[in-house]
């Protein structure tokens, strides 16, 4: 039987210089029924909001406001737009949706796919960072079962 020579060689990252991306912490977010949803490199809670509707901006593009966000987003687009009437004008959305529930977790501007519009908007109450559970904004400004007992 002939010898086995074999040449390895051992690599340790422990002297190497750390990066920003392996400096960078991700959070995860999920959708109410438990799919994951969406990991992104800051929490939705220090991200700016939008006035119209409270959703999250998430800036897809670098621009002159800044550099664009990291993130994987985990949804079925919706390639037919949604029309709302703002005071300023009209509003055209495509939503992406929950690949589990189909519950709508985030729109863009543009159509599909994601990044195609400096902007993506996280509908307010749609994710959570502990699966399964409810987003504590879920049911903002919605009524209560109590709040309409007490009404005339």
């Amino acid at each position: 039987m002939p010898k086995v020579v074999s040449k390895s060689q051992v690599s340790s990252s422990i002297d190497a210089k750390p990066t920003p991306s392996s400096a960078a912490t991700l959070r995860v977010y999920y959708c109410i029924c438990g799919e994951f949803n969406l990991v992104i490199d800051k929490t939705l809670a220090a991200l700016p909001r939008r006035q119209t509707d409270g959703a999250t901006i998430v800036q897809t593009q670098d621009n002159e406001l800044g550099a664009a966000r990291v993130f994987k987003l985990n949804a079925k687009p919706n390639s037919e737009p949604v029309l709302l009437k703002r005071p300023e004008g009209y509003e055209r959305r495509y939503s992406f949706a929950c690949p589990r529930c189909t519950l709508p977790i985030a729109y863009q501007t543009a159509p599909p796919p994601v990044k195609s519009n400096p902007y993506l908007y996280i509908l307010s109450g749609a994710l959570s960072q502990a699966q399964g559970q409810i987003p504590l904004d879920a049911f903002e400004g919605e009524e209560t079962a109590e709040g309409m007992d007490q009404q005339p």
